[in-house]
């Protein structure tokens, strides 16, 4: 597993953060701390050995240190140990990523405290900007939904806020792995539950969030077994579940949504294509006993963070499919509208391209702040989803021409998709057909 050094450079009674690219491919759009992944040539040095302030440091951590602070920030650690600028460098946490994310490191967390600050110039490939802020400051925009953390990061400013920054602290994610779930809450409100599911590989779990500061909606409740159920059932135990709201009527999105609905006592909240496309899949008893809404774009769900919930349409994967975000349009759960983990198929009889480039591009010009997949961690901005628009839009360009050359749909796959697995071709063909019959519509 990789290795990774992230740290807080503090300065009295502040602390310094900075906000990741949201076109980066891991974290993107997450407030952090200034650092990255250790590289073999960090292990070619014993520069910082013998110095009182890192020898007892191991030296490919500091060597790290050292150079990511070089590249992102203009800052020399040598030279400030040198200038006797540096009044305590310390080794304050470790965090191993946790395996839900397909980005997995073993995260070193330090603080350095400096008689006074640095100057820094932010290098913004990477960084979008860079700032002092007192911990009860950054706690406060996550509360407002304005910055989106890692929980070890919201551990570490607790932490500083607590004045508790000079002792060793367990960051890793901890929850009852034989009785319940993995949660995290990157985002203030929107609490995330990370059940496997029988989802579309190479996906292996489908969020379900948890949100509202009165009625509060279990979302997408889909565990992939009896087992996983009850830790689900175990996680939201805690918090407990007055609704549940299934935002499209795929299996790895409903899967146990009425067994929980009657342990609850709950009703359940859906469109009316995702009422009847179930019910015609899995039988008209489905929702038997169950009080069923029918829900439509406009609506408000409930409140979360002491702001409306409001649903949009966003068909093209699935007819019925429905978002929701705050009025604020701080975030926006955007179902299989896109993913953050693998890709989303396109293909008949529920799924229409035209209609999915166009949820697409409402989704893009409403401009949340971050968004929230279905499958994956949250994102910042809708970068990922005008990236994904591109990507149709040249990945349609091809097609055309293939099909001015009277290529068959099989051997545009094997043009196109010649590295996919086979076992994923009937989905590639799908999203293919999806593709023939938008163009074949707009002629």
């Amino acid at each position: 597993m990789r290795e990774s050094i992230l740290v807080t450079f503090i300065c009295k009674d502040e602390m310094y953060t900075i906000k990741r690219q949201n076109s980066l491919p891991v974290f993107p759009g997450y407030h952090s701390f200034p650092g990255g992944k250790v590289d073999d040539i960090d292990y070619q040095s014993d520069w910082p050995s013998k110095h009182p302030l890192t020898k007892n440091h191991p030296a490919h951590l500091i060597n790290a240190l050292r150079r990511e602070l070089i590249e992102e920030m203009n800052v020399d650690l040598g030279d400030l140990i040198k200038e006797e600028k540096i009044l305590e460098l310390n080794a304050v946490g470790v965090a191993v990523t946790p395996d839900f994310n397909p980005y997995r490191f073993k995260n070193y967390y330090y603080v350095i405290a400096v008689k006074e600050k640095p100057i820094i110039k932010i290098e913004d490939r990477e960084i979008e900007y860079g700032e002092w802020k007192k911990p009860k400051d950054l706690l406060q925009s996550y509360f407002e939904n304005k910055i989106l953390i890692v929980p070890p990061m919201r551990k570490m400013i607790e932490a500083m806020d607590k004045g508790e920054l000079n002792i060793q602290h367990d960051f890793e994610l901890s929850y009852d792995r034989e009785n319940e779930v993995p949660m995290i809450e990157s985002l203030f409100g929107v609490k995330q539950f990370l059940p496997l599911s029988h989802t579309f590989p190479p996906a292996n779990r489908t969020n379900c969030f948890l949100i509202g500061d009165h009625k509060k909606v279990c979302i997408d409740p889909s565990p992939r077994d009896q087992e996983e159920y009850n830790k689900l059932k175990n996680s939201l135990s805690r918090f407990g579940v007055d609704f549940i709201m299934l935002t499209h009527h795929h299996p790895d999105h409903h899967e146990y949504a009425t067994q929980l609905a009657f342990d609850f006592k709950v009703g359940i909240g859906l469109s009316e294509d995702s009422k009847k496309r179930i019910e015609e899949k899995w039988g008209s008893d489905y929702f038997k006993n169950i009080a069923v809404t029918i829900l439509q774009e406009g609506m408000v769900l409930t409140r979360s963070n002491k702001k409306d919930i409001v649903l949009y349409a966003v068909p093209g994967h699935d007819e019925g499919q429905l978002a929701l975000a705050p009025i604020d349009l701080s975030w926006f759960i955007v179902g299989d509208l896109i993913q953050s983990v693998g890709t989303v198929v396109i293909g008949a009889p529920e799924g229409d391209m035209k209609k999915y480039f166009s949820s697409l591009q409402k989704v893009i010009d409403l401009n949340p702040s971050y968004i929230i997949p279905s499958h994956g961690i949250a994102l910042g901005g809708v970068h990922r989803l005008r990236e994904t628009l591109l990507h149709r839009l040249d990945r349609e360009k091809k097609i055309k021409e293939l099909l001015i050359e009277n290529k068959s749909e099989k051997e545009i796959l094997d043009i196109l998709y010649k590295d996919l697995p086979e076992y994923l071709h009937i989905y590639a063909l799908k999203t293919i057909a999806a593709h023939v019959i938008k163009i074949n519509s707009e002629k």
